[in-house]
């Protein structure tokens, strides 16, 4: 009986008859009046909640009890999940590939401070070969056009540029070319 005009009528009426009653009561300082207002106050909250469609809600959802621990657990959930809301796929990528640029930082700042001896019992790590079908060294600085002698910082300005014109949202943007400049700068950035 969701929008019953004549439920929302009855609690209209009853509305009334409280309010006429709550206004005797104050006036003439009487309590039995306020007794007498009191119930009526409480049919006429009953009448709204069941005209509304809220009690059906309620109910359809289970026990009241049921629908506030529902309340109460999804708050638990932002509150676990921090002020950001839950964490995305892309985020994830992005602290991760961000964890992995300091962890390279600390690694080179580490192997700096050594003046590049090894210390006794430290082992020396090697690269794993790649094995991706990226492009070579020389394809990668072609397509970012660069020179052999370029550094990380020139590597990273010439990707953003030329992400800007060939990135796929761009006008004139290509997808096939937007991957080969993102693969190139891949290949230059694992060194």
């Amino acid at each position: 009986m969701r929008d019953s005009p004549l439920l929302f009528g009855l609690a209209a009426v009853f509305a009334g008859l409280t309010t006429v009653l709550l206004v005797v009561a104050i006036v003439t300082r009487e309590l039995f009046v306020l007794g007498i207002a009191a119930p009526l106050a409480v049919t006429t909250y009953l009448f709204w909640f069941q005209a509304s469609g809220k009690l059906r809600e309620r109910v359809d959802a289970g026990t009241y009890r049921d629908a506030f621990g529902q309340r109460r657990r999804a708050a638990e959930q932002k509150a676990a999940e921090g002020p950001r809301g839950p964490r995305s796929r892309f985020g994830r990528e992005a602290r991760r590939a961000a964890e992995e640029r300091r962890r390279r930082a600390r690694a080179a700042a580490a192997g700096a401070g050594q003046g590049g001896r090894r210390q006794r019992g430290q082992r020396e790590r090697r690269r794993a070969p790649r094995t991706t079908d990226g492009p070579s060294r020389n394809e990668a600085l072609d397509r970012l056009d660069l020179d052999s002698g370029a550094d990380q910082a020139d590597v990273r300005a010439a990707y953003r540029e030329k992400v800007k014109e060939v990135h796929p949202d761009t006008t004139g943007g290509d997808e096939e070319a937007f991957k080969r400049v993102t693969a190139a700068y891949d290949r230059l950035s694992e060194e």
